[in-house]
């Protein structure tokens, strides 16, 4: 009975949530959320880039931010269907979920391990080394746009697979945000940061497995 009563009323809860929540104030929550959790990891090609439009060699800060932004909000439109269709199911602790959950967590950690992957996460790695390949072309707003845009598809590269995670598991999950935060600030900025990858693709991989095996635990890590 009191499962019944837990189970309703997070379904109340979540249709609340729904309710209120429609696509633009998602897009806007998902916004901030990228903020939150990118700013960190970007912040020394951010600096880089900040010094030399201060010393007037580049173009303002906010063309290439806005650039780099345009491409999380844009992964913000798939996200928001993802999180439509899978908003209720997860209230009601349906077993598909959490097996979807699991598949995430196992393409995660896959994907930590990949030749793209390690590419994408060297350039995130060598902001000077990306910095320079621009320098000559970010005088001008258009070129720091695409600066901002080819530096957001790397990141892309490098996190795409832990923000599907993060929807499997509750995009607005807190704790799972600070989680992937400092996992991603971790192997982007850290001295040893591709052992961080290596070791979070192996956790990744164990917790998709148990959530395969065991679609019940779901409750536990979310």
């Amino acid at each position: 009975m009191s499962g019944e009563m837990r189970s309703d009323g997070m379904s109340g809860m979540s249709m609340s949530v729904e309710s209120t929540m429609g696509a633009a104030g998602f897009m806007l929550a998902w916004l901030a959320m990228m903020i939150a959790m990118m700013l960190p990891a970007m912040t020394p090609v951010v600096k880089l880039y900040a010094l030399a439009s201060g010393q007037g060699r580049v173009a303002p800060l906010s063309f290439f931010v806005g650039g780099y932004l345009v491409v999380w909000l844009l992964l913000g439109a798939p996200a928001y269907f993802a999180w439509h269709g899978l908003n209720m199911p997860m209230a009601d602790g349906a077993d598909w979920v959490a097996r979807l959950a699991g598949g995430a967590f196992v393409a995660a950690g896959i994907w930590q391990l990949t030749p793209l992957k390690k590419m994408c996460l060297k350039n995130c790695r060598s902001p000077m080394s990306f910095f320079l390949r621009y320098s000559g072309r970010i005088k001008r707003p258009l070129g720091a746009v695409r600066m901002g845009i080819t530096h957001g598809l790397f990141c892309v590269g490098c996190c795409w697979a832990m923000f599907v995670v993060l929807v499997t598991v509750g995009t607005m999950n807190i704790g799972w945000m600070l989680i992937l935060t400092a996992l991603i600030v971790a192997e982007k900025t850290f001295r040893h940061g591709e052992r961080v990858a290596t070791l979070a693709a192996v956790a990744f991989l164990i917790l998709g497995a148990v959530l395969l095996a065991s679609p019940g635990t779901i409750t536990v890590i979310s």
